[in-house]
Formats: C-alpha cells, structure tokens, sequence
C-alpha cells in the first residue's frame, strides 16, 4: 500500500465504502481509504466492485477540490493515492443532510400526491438521523436541536443548525451550476458535516461521490448515471454490475471537467493618472479574490482621446469578454468616452476626494442619453459587480461569489453567538 509510507496508525472508524485511519507523524489528520464495495438499502446488498475505492476516491477528491477553491470550508487536504485522501480529523455530526431539487425516490413514498419531477424552489431539505438499526429515521430540526450533540467541545445548538443548511444549500447551488455546465442535473444530494477537532469549526466533512447524489444528463431519469442504478437492478449479475462500473467512471471522468473553467474573462482598469495606482490596486486585488484577470492602464480621455480608443481597440478586438472599469477623479470624462464608444460594459469607479468628492461624482452619474455605464464606488464591489458579470458565463467565478455569499452570511452568525456569549 502507497498509504504504509505515511505512516498510519489505529482505525478510528469504518463504514461500509471507507475506513479511516489517524497520521501517527501528522496529529490532527486522517487517512480516509476507500473500498472496492458498493451497498444498497443500509448493506442489505452489498457487493464488490473491482476498482471502485480508486472510482470514489477520485470522485470525492475532485468534488472537493471545487468546493474549497470556491470557497467552503472542508475537511480535505488533498488526495494521497489512487484510493485515499488526507483529511482534517472531525468528530461526525450523525446526520445525513438531504437536499432536492426535483422529487424522486424516498420522497415520494413519504409524500403521496406529489408527482415525480416536481421542482423544489427554493431547494427542500431534509435531515436523516444516521442510526442503520432504525433504518436512518427521518428527524426534524427540533429533534436535532433536543439531542444537544456535543462534538469535539462544540454543542450543537441553533447557531450551528442553521450553518449547517444555509451551507448544504450552497454547497447543492455550486455543485449543481458547475454540472449544468456538462448539461446534467443534480437531482438530490447527501452530505454530512463534522467539527474539525483543533478548530471547532464546522466543515463539510465524510465523502461526496456518486453514492452521495442523484445525476441525470440532460434531465432525464432514465439516463441516470448514479448509485440508483445499481439499487434498482433486479439481480445483480456480472454484466449488470459492468454497467454499474461503466456509470461510475463515466462520473469520475466528468467531474474533472468541473474543475476547468468554460471561457475567461478580464477586467481592464483605465485610470486617469498613476496617482490612483492605491485605488485601481484594490480593484485588481479584489478580481484575483474572484479568479479574475485584471490589467491596469493610464489614458486620459481629456488629454489624449485618440490614445483612450486606441487602448479600447486593442481589448476588443481579441475575442476575450472585456468589462472596463473607468478610474477617473475631478471631471470623469474617460467612463462616459468609453461607453459611448464600446459595446463591452463599462463600470465607473471615481477615486471621490474629501475636498470637492461631492460635486465630481455627477460627472459620472449624469450622463448624455444612449450611454449605459453604471457607477459603483466602491473599488472591492466594482471588482465584484465585474466577476457577476463574468459569472454569467463562467460557474467557476459563480461558485466563488456564492461561496462568499454563504461566508459573510456565517460570520456574522457567529459573531452574533460571540455577542450572546458575552452579555447572557
């Protein structure tokens, strides 16, 4: 085993598909390894699949990749061989969270009446207690919050509750915009989260492979490619099981192509003079924060108008989506010379000065009719409004914007537990 070069220690757990080792030379990490074995109705079926553990692993280490160059918190370090991860060492919160887009399966046996391919919008969640002897009974929140779990130091109270759906539902969006992008619908998905045992923080822990969705290409059921098919055989024969096998490569390939990026894009940063180098420096840190390409130049459209359509020129005519953004103080003359003369979107971003700030702004706000720029003050939320634009096209930028979306709305979750804590 590649794994005995780590140095591994005693099994802490093992499930049905994995078993998880300690680092003896790393504390606070974990070997997940995987296993050749694929089960159905909690191990009522359960057979070998020859090369499935390297299948998973592959799976689960590309879907993690994404996740945390969005931007989600995870348990993953990075893949160690063919058939196992290292991982941050968590305590395992025992639920299952469940989200669906379209109802299928489970649901509709627990809900009569309601057609198969209704469409959830928003998302419906759904958590399961992870207890194999009672068949993973269906719990609410309120149970969840009665169990007063304590895991790794953390009580998991409401706080912790509502991180963990608001994050489900974001981690479902991004995973779901990047399978758009090959036309397949993610249908539902499990995950589980665990609490890192030297942070206590919440993360996306466990493993998401295709025994932890449902992915149907172009939207249609019977072109499933996930662990349904195997749970839906009549009886498990050799061929069938091929097939089976044939499905789970067909998604391991895929979901490398998750990780490329469909068609770049760049923001161009015209300033008026080098002396708002500070401020255009902030636009292009905060595009990078985005993945975002972003170039700085100096015209003038006052001093030297030729040159300005000349820069223009030059981005436009090499195919790459250009957002300009316009960077001028006093007189701002270089966002509307832009936007009357480019088909491209034009953003100005004025460095406003205390002295006479208030009256150089409508140089940017009141323009001539048939001119379409917008005006964003700040430098970090026009580097934003760019990558929303970008986003459009690109899941890769959209999955970044939504993961910091799901991060501003957590921090302040836990900054309001801090404040709780101190004045109770």
């Amino acid at each position: 085993l590649a794994a005995a070069s780590l140095k591994t220690g005693q099994k802490l757990n093992e499930g049905k598909t994995k078993q998880i080792f300690e680092l003896v030379d790393q504390p606070g990490l974990v070997l997940v390894q995987s296993k050749d074995q694929i089960t159905a109705g909690n191990a009522v079926r359960k057979d070998q699949m020859e090369g499935k553990a390297a299948i998973a692993n592959k799976t689960t280490s590309c879907v993690f990749k994404l996740l945390q160059e969005a931007g989600i918190k995870t348990a993953f370090v990075k893949q160690h061989s063919d058939t196992a991860f290292i991982a941050a060492h968590c305590e395992m919160i025992p639920i299952e969270w469940v989200c669906r887009r379209v109802a299928t399966g489970s649901f509709l046996k627990r809900n009569p009446g309601v057609k198969e391919g209704y469409r959830f919008s928003p998302l419906k969640m759904e958590m399961f207690f992870k207890d194999d002897a009672n068949n993973d009974p269906q719990w609410s929140e309120e149970q969840l919050l009665e169990a007063k779990f304590c895991l790794a130091g953390l009580t998991i109270g409401q706080c912790e509750v509502d991180i963990m759906n608001r994050s489900t539902v974001a981690i479902f969006e991004i995973l779901e915009k990047s399978w758009a992008t090959l036309n397949c619908t993610l249908v539902d998905m499990k995950i589980e989260f665990g609490v890192n045992v030297k942070t206590q923080e919440i993360v996306l822990a466990d493993v998401i492979d295709n025994d932890s969705w449902r992915l149907w290409p172009a939207g249609d059921r019977s072109q499933q490619k996930d662990k349904q098919v195997y749970r839906d055989l009549k009886e498990v024969t050799p061929e069938a099981m091929q097939m089976v096998k044939r499905n789970f490569e067909w998604v391991a390939e895929r979901v490398e192509l998750l990780l490329e990026s469909q068609a770049s894009g760049r923001v161009v940063v015209l300033m008026g003079s080098t002396s708002d180098m500070a401020h255009c420096e902030k636009i292009r840190k905060a595009c990078a924060s985005y993945g975002v390409a972003c170039i700085l130049r100096v015209t003038s459209a006052h001093k030297g108008p030729d040159e300005t359509l000349r820069i223009k020129a030059q981005y436009e005519g090499d195919g790459v989506p250009t957002v300009f953004v316009a960077v001028a103080g006093r007189s701002n003359g270089l966002g509307p010379v832009m936007s009357g003369n480019t088909a491209y979107p034009v953003i100005n971003c004025p460095p406003i000065s205390p002295d006479w700030g208030a009256q150089d702004v409508w140089s940017s706000l009141r323009l001539p009719s048939g001119l379409g720029c917008s005006t964003i003050l700040s430098p970090e939320a026009s580097a934003q409004f760019a990558a929303q634009i970008f986003g459009l096209t690109n899941h890769l930028v959209w999955c970044k914007l939504r993961a910091s979306l799901l991060n501003t709305w957590v921090s302040l979750k836990l900054a309001d537990k801090k404040l709780q804590a101190c004045t109770i």
